[in-house]
């Protein structure tokens, strides 16, 4: 039996092949028919759109949703500005926690502080009235934790990225964090994820990219996760980030052993593996692969049949994963490497040597544009780490863009908040006008271009015959050519800090289901 049809009419719809279509009809999880509402066919249920904007859904290429749902529903120090600030944060969210619980915080970033310097391990101590703590830093890749937290886990002492301070990096990091993360119950992780996949929809979300690995989440996290993919919410494409662990990806049902593979750090924690040394900082941060391991990995997912890929950063680490790549087409064949779409995360810091690299081996680049906007140009996170010269070169999405790397843009969530069409707006707001995309490109990107990274190459599009995956649109500032207007008509007040108000998500549609509809909980 045919599953009921559903006819959207009255509508602005993003569809390129048909410009002045103003209808669709859905059915069997489909877009069945398009057209102007004078031609609309007869359908079991009626939608009217009433002027609003109709577009492909977003896909988000990198979030980490447990993670994300606990600071949805827990402890958020985006805003703080300040370590006495932090401290006030901790002691009211600690004072309503049982004094056995552990206080997990994140988004800190003290590189915008007027004073940077941290609270140490005592005084969060203090504040937490004992309990342990652990606060992410804006990247993850650093942790402020409490003398309680460090005396539950004796083993980091000695370890890389350790500090009696209680600020932590590497491998110091990575223990504590399984340790903070270790009191999380089953359930509560469940239901962040929930709220992490139901925030999602409600920005027209239709897709996530979660990157989990054996350094991010367990494996109990990540089935967990991908469990829930479909089931009302946005579907979820795991990445687990194990080097050689191709085998395993695919026993856990993951789309690809790579995500948060690290090949390095981060800039926030000043573990970003740079070909210059950091200058607010000493040495040039770390890298943690080889490009015999980045190989071996690569050789290893062509056998199971799976992607690949890395989180790769600063241009050191890069090259070392370009290497690795060179080393893996000596023996696998350009054709396969290439056919393969292995991905490296974030990509922040690169030359043209190393973008001709994405074009020669086909890699998908998955990157961030909220990092420029929060992070780049002058006085910001990345002059500060890098000098304004390095920084101003950071985040290259339009060229590499311009020279046909594929991309496929995304959140990091929780490291920023997920937020496609200010995303989509930071790429074409970029701090450096050379690396400035289109705001239709970075659209394609945002969309499509998830899509594509996972090799579903049909999806992301308003057409005949396609998924019926699309967002429902109030767009405040008006649409022009099937796209909202995220610009400022006055080129002067155009940039990252853009007032142009953003378009509200009215709907989420998922192969037909809705998963999200305003007001609607």
């Amino acid at each position: 039996m045919t599953n009921p049809s559903t006819l959207y009419r009255g509508g602005v719809l993003h569809c390129p092949a048909e410009p002045s279509a103003t209808a669709l009809l859905v059915r069997d999880g489909r877009i069945a028919w398009l057209g102007v509402d004078a031609d609309a066919p007869a359908a079991d249920r009626v939608v009217e759109l009433g002027g609003a904007l109709v577009t492909p859904a977003f896909v988000d290429a990198h979030v980490h949703a447990t993670d994300t749902g606990l600071v949805l529903s827990g402890l958020d120090l985006s805003s703080v500005r300040s370590a006495a600030g932090l401290l006030d944060a901790v002691a009211v969210f600690a004072a309503g926690l049982p004094s056995d619980a552990v206080v997990l915080g994140h988004g800190w970033d003290e590189s915008g502080w007027v004073d940077a310097a941290l609270p140490d391990a005592a005084r969060l101590d203090r504040a937490a009235g004992g309990r342990r703590v652990y606060l992410s830093q804006a990247s993850i890749h650093s942790a402020l934790v409490s003398q309680a937290l460090l005396a539950a886990c004796p083993q980091v002492v000695g370890l890389p990225g350790f500090d009696a301070s209680g600020w932590l990096r590497r491998d110091a990091h990575h223990v504590v964090r399984a340790a903070a993360r270790a009191g999380v119950t089953r359930g509560q992780r469940v239901a962040a994820q929930r709220v992490a996949l139901a925030r999602a929809a409600s920005l027209g979300i239709a897709s996530v990219h979660e990157c989990g690995g054996p350094e991010i989440s367990d494996e109990e996290d990540f089935t967990g996760l991908l469990g829930l993919s479909g089931a009302g919410l946005p579907e979820v494409y795991g990445y687990w980030g194990e080097l050689s662990g191709a085998a395993r990806a695919r026993e856990l049902g993951a789309v690809g052993a790579g995500g948060d593979l690290f090949a390095d750090g981060a800039l926030g924690s000043r573990t970003a593996h740079l070909s210059g040394p950091y200058r607010d900082g000493e040495g040039c941060g770390h890298g943690y692969l080889s490009a015999d391991q980045v190989r071996d990995h690569l050789v290893d997912c062509a056998a199971h049949g799976v992607q690949g890929g890395f989180h790769a950063i600063g241009d050191a680490a890069i090259a070392t994963v370009l290497e690795g790549f060179a080393a893996a087409v000596a023996r696998l064949g350009t054709d396969r490497v290439r056919a393969a779409r292995h991905r490296v995360e974030h990509a922040e810091i690169m030359s043209k040597r190393l973008i001709a690299g994405f074009v020669e081996y086909g890699i998908v680049a998955s990157m961030q544009p909220a990092f420029d906007r929060l992070w780049g140009g002058a006085g910001r996170m990345y002059e500060s780490r890098l000098g304004l010269d390095r920084a101003w070169e950071s985040n290259p999405m339009g060229a590499m863009h311009s020279v046909g790397v594929a991309l496929a843009l995304g959140s990091d969530s929780p490291v920023t908040p997920m937020d496609p069409w200010g995303s989509v707006r930071a790429a074409a707001a970029h701090h450096n006008p050379a690396q400035r995309m289109s705001v239709r490109a970075a659209f394609a990107a945002h969309t499509r271009g998830g899509w594509r990274a996972v090799h579903l190459d049909n999806e992301g599009v308003i057409a005949k015959g396609a998924p019926a995956t699309f967002a429902v649109w109030d767009t405040p500032a008006g649409a022009e050519r099937g796209l909202p207007v995220l610009q400022a008509e006055d080129p002067e007040a155009r940039g990252p800090q853009d007032p142009t108000p953003l378009p509200v998500c009215r709907a989420t549609v998922l192969r037909g289901e809705v998963i999200y509809e305003e007001g609607v909980s």
